[in-house]
């Protein structure tokens, strides 16, 4: 299935796409995808739904896939041509970050570059949602801890990442920096999130053009790996890095200016769109 939520900011409602690619109201059949809601019991519930019943609806704006993300987890240079445009070491473990829930936004929100970023980047990356409570997960049965997978930008200021000192944390949460969606796809519908296509253009410039198949570390493992370190609850979200193509390994580095339109997908997982704007 893929699952959506449309409307305004804060008053998003659950939907599911149909065969035709209509947007159809899940109204009164669930609350919003967020929690328990994103278990497989409720799923199999949804699943039962004569899709085709329900009401139709055309929504002006998408909103984030996911409601109430308790944490968004992400993975740096998981992809060794990244960690070589990025001047630095495929690492023998993940390297672990988190990002700002605050930064989180719809697919096709208008981006803020933040005020006085010279380095504003972007970064097409597979996301994974959480669907069961997961902790000491053995890699064999960390897929079965999978609601389902997203498209995610994990937009970037580099100077704040890299040249501002700490952590970079400060670099990734800035508002509009987490562009998730447009839709959930549950898990049964990705046969294997490690052979997924996945693309980024900015003004029609195609920077990045990779697949998941070239991860280092693949879905199963991370969620494995960071279940030993903290509980992964149902909504949490898994960024799981970025390929090759960023602005900061272009030559010379490239980086976004407002006025600019970023598309970015993946292989069954759907297209963002996002317009640049200078955040005052």
């Amino acid at each position: 299935m893929k699952l959506l939520r449309y409307g305004a900011p804060g008053s998003e409602k659950p939907g599911i796409l149909d065969a035709d690619g209509k947007v159809r109201s899940l109204e009164g059949h669930v609350d919003d995808f967020a929690g328990e809601s994103l278990s497989d019991e409720s799923f199999a519930r949804i699943a039962t739904l004569n899709i085709a019943e329900l009401p139709v609806v055309s929504p002006e704006r998408l909103g984030p896939c996911v409601a109430g993300v308790g944490k968004i987890v992400c993975i740096g240079l998981n992809y060794a041509d990244h960690a070589a445009e990025s001047g630095m070491e495929l690492p023998p473990e993940p390297v672990m970050f988190m990002k700002a829930t605050s930064s989180i936004s719809g697919p096709n929100d208008n981006v803020l570059i933040p005020r006085d970023s010279v380095k504003s980047d972007w970064e097409v990356e597979l996301g994974v949602i959480i669907g069961k409570h997961a902790k000491y997960v053995d890699e064999a049965n960390a897929l079965d801890h999978v609601a389902g997978y997203c498209v995610i930008n994990d937009l970037s200021e580099r100077e704040f990442q890299v040249e501002r000192s700490g952590q970079w944390v400060k670099g990734k949460s800035c508002d509009t920096f987490a562009p998730l969606g447009p839709w959930l796809v549950t898990r049964d519908e990705v046969a294997d999130p490690q052979n997924l296509k996945m693309w980024l253009t900015v003004d029609d410039h195609k920077y990045q053009d990779s697949s998941t198949a070239q991860m280092h570390f693949g879905v199963a493992h991370l969620i494995s790996y960071l279940s030993r370190f903290m509980s992964l609850h149902p909504g949490d979200v898994i960024s799981t890095g970025t390929p090759p193509g960023v602005g900061l390994g272009q030559d010379p580095p490239t980086y976004l200016k407002p006025g600019q339109t970023m598309r970015l997908g993946i292989d069954g997982l759907g297209e963002q769109q996002q317009v640049t704007f200078a955040d005052v």
